[in-house]
């Protein structure tokens, strides 16, 4: 679901991106007032399991592969605002030193991952957990919710990616980007996402229900955090992470320039003289290194750079907190 560069034009990742900058905003200010700076490392960790299970690769049918993404998940443990800072720091540290996801495509794959499913799955959470009071109807809210989150998110990819050929095409009538029209990019992500969906929605639901056992103060901001088995789940994820592997093919919509051509007999212009970016360790490979060290190294230091950032930012938080008390006291 992570949409490389050159798929979609410049100018629709300047108008998603653009309609992203309110909703940063928003978000910046509503975490700001409202996530405390106890709770502020806590979104640290949420981002790491949602980098993680987007490591997780499964295969899926037409020989392509989809992951979980995590984000109704983090959405219900703090918040929708939360969520959508979180998961946009995450596929932010995907793109820059993995390469997976574009760099002018970064406003697109926050609109659909950190804003459509966070949001959208948050909602439906609410509205089916105040009509089902019970931990089973809790559960199930988690796993529904999970579960449309991740095909609405897949849905607006598809749209993004549909109406490329619609709207940019060469002299000759060839795509300029990607080459295939909403008939055929809606059915190639929604469909293979209805199975997605399902792992979607019961990491959603399993985690949830772990966090709630383990560490309740994450959900309840009255009890104490227990952060030990949220570093133990990071952990776990992490020594895992390689099972991302076993999953052969690429991903829908994510081919280079030589697998598009040979899917559709030439290569867009875009590939050939687009936005091109070097990441440190492009899908999380290290040179020189065994693919499954590599991957788990690229898991742990993804992982790091994130715990370090949301730590950087809860001491910055504890400053303001700190300098605004000072400001009431002298008035």
């Amino acid at each position: 679901m992570h949409i490389p560069d050159n798929y979609l034009s410049p100018s629709t990742c300047a108008v998603i991106g653009t309609v992203m900058l309110p909703v940063w905003a928003r978000a910046v200010k509503k975490v700001k007032a409202e996530v405390s700076k106890r709770k502020m490392p806590i979104l640290g960790v949420c981002a790491a399991v949602s980098f993680l299970a987007m490591m997780f690769n499964i295969p899926v049918p037409g020989g392509t592969t989809a992951h979980a993404v995590g984000a109704v998940l983090i959405a219900i443990l703090v918040g929708p605002y939360a969520a959508c800072i979180s998961v946009t720091i995450a596929l932010l540290i995907q793109a820059l030193f993995f390469g997976d996801g574009g760099i002018l495509a970064l406003g697109a794959n926050c609109f659909n991952m950190a804003f459509v499913m966070p949001f959208l799955g948050y909602y439906i959470y609410n509205f089916i957990k105040t009509r089902v009071k019970s931990d089973k109807g809790d559960y199930i809210a988690a796993f529904v919710a999970g579960y449309v989150g991740i095909l609405a998110a897949a849905f607006f990819t598809a749209l993004e990616f549909g109406i490329q050929p619609l709207l940019f095409k060469d002299a000759a009538g060839a795509a300029i980007y990607c080459p295939y029209g909403l008939n055929i990019s809606i059915p190639a992500m929604v469909l293979p996402h209805l199975l997605v969906g399902v792992l979607e929605g019961a990491v959603t639901a399993g985690v949830y229900s772990y966090v709630k056992k383990m560490s309740p103060g994450v959900i309840y901001e009255g009890k104490a955090t227990n952060k030990k088995p949220l570093y133990g789940l990071l952990a776990a994820m992490i020594i895992l992470s390689p099972i991302g592997l076993l999953a052969t093919g690429t991903a829908w919509g994510e081919w280079g320039a030589d697998e598009i051509k040979g899917l559709v007999g030439y290569v867009p212009k875009a590939f050939e003289n687009g936005f091109s970016f070097n990441a440190i360790a492009p899908d999380y490979a290290i040179g020189g290194i065994n693919e499954v060290i590599g991957y788990i190294i690229s898991a742990a230091a993804g992982v790091a750079i994130l715990l370090i950032i949301f730590k950087i930012l809860s001491s910055t938080k504890k400053e303001q907190i700190a300098s605004n008390n000072k400001a009431e006291n002298i008035s």
